[in-house]
């Protein structure tokens, strides 16, 4: 296959997984998997993750990162940055269209009976990939065993970034001990609103540059940058959280409905290009250490505990979205008719699982 067909291929991809990704950077990873992986089989599951859990020690988007990651691995560097705007540009449509929207009438459409079925459809989804990946990242006994701390620790309340960070560090030495080798082993990986728009940019780019986390560590940053300023209110933040919240893709679009409201059109696009910026700088840079770290003994089992503790975050995200979403008998009914299907007839497209949610959830909501 030619290159410009790979790059066609990969636009075509991930303008889908944007367009229907709806969730979270879970129930995302979890779509790449499937498209990915098992459809396309463009990496393997271990390589994959291997991405997830490299992608995790870095700030910005995850999921977003890995489809850049993906890209790169079919097309290079030009996949990558095919693969990482066609993503993005339906969410920052979607969220310029409600910016304008609310610009012009001050409120939201209500869209929440269209969006009552998906969210149980994306739990099954990504309960599904939770399982596939921990069956390739459990490759022994005490990386199960790092798993399910990691997975105990993340739901009484633990920063996920650091419960990655300390599964990484266990991992590390569980190996140092095993081979009773401390002292060679470490090895260097190789080689207002009349603000301007160049100072959203700028802002934009900070937050990019040292986000870490879910997008609630988003909103934070953004209380503290804007709210805090007085460049918004903290009525218009919690309206750019309900945004984030019920469209595709990245949650990170909510950088295009803020800076719509501080300055405009031209204000949305400094934003969106601020907060996105540093990712593809980031992955740019990783992706070609990502094989020369597995070579490494030391450095691979480090990547072994980190892989088998992103595994166990998607399970604390999958345990606390049944436990704040699935929330009466119809969302039940949808979760385990979308959790039967996924298991059941493993080969069909997620992108049909949140479709049928969706159209249960209205039909459901109309009773």
């Amino acid at each position: 296959m030619s290159n410009n067909s790979k790059l066609k291929e990969i636009a075509l991809l991930f303008f889908k997984l944007g367009a229907i990704s709806f969730g979270g950077p879970a129930a995302h990873i979890a779509m790449m998997e499937d498209e990915i992986v098992k459809k396309r089989k463009w990496i393997t599951r271990e390589h994959f993750l291997d991405l997830i859990g490299a992608t995790n020690l870095i700030p910005g988007p995850n999921s977003t990162e890995m489809t850049m990651h993906c890209g790169y691995e079919r097309a290079g560097w030009k996949g990558l940055i095919t693969a990482g705007i066609c993503f993005i540009f339906p969410a920052v449509l979607i969220t310029a269209l409600f910016a304008w929207f609310y610009e012009q009438y001050g409120q939201l459409p209500n869209v929440k009976p269209f969006l009552y079925g998906i969210k149980p459809a994306v739990i099954s989804i990504i309960i599904m990939a939770a399982y596939k990946l921990g069956k390739k990242a459990l490759k022994s006994f005490e990386i199960g065993i790092l798993g399910i701390g990691t997975l105990i620790v993340c739901l009484v309340g633990m920063n996920e970034i650091l419960a990655l960070f300390s599964c990484g560090i266990m991992g590390t030495l569980l190996h140092l001990i095993k081979n009773r080798n401390f002292t060679n082993s470490f090895l260097l990986i190789p080689g207002f609103k009349s603000i301007g728009s160049f100072k959203i940019f700028m802002t934009f780019l900070k937050i990019g540059s040292i986000l870490y986390g879910s997008g609630y560590v988003l909103f934070a940053f953004l209380d503290a940058e804007l709210v805090a300023n007085g460049w918004l209110s903290r009525n218009e933040l919690m309206d750019a959280v309900a945004i984030g919240q019920f469209t595709p893709g990245p949650v990170l679009s909510t950088a295009t409905f803020i800076g719509w409201q501080i300055n405009g059109f031209y204000g949305a696009i400094a934003a969106t290009i601020g907060i996105f910026i540093p990712s593809f700088i980031f992955v740019a840079i990783l992706n070609p250490l990502i094989p020369k770290m597995r070579k490494s003994k030391l450095i691979g089992s480090f990547l072994d505990a980190v892989n088998i503790a992103a595994v166990a975050i998607i399970a604390a995200v999958s345990i606390e979205m049944v436990k704040g979403i699935i929330t009466d008998w119809k969302m039940i009914l949808i979760g385990i008719f979308s959790l039967t299907i996924v298991f059941v007839f493993k080969k069909i497209n997620s992108a049909y699982i949140v479709i049928g949610g969706g159209l249960m959830g209205y039909i459901l909501s109309l009773l």
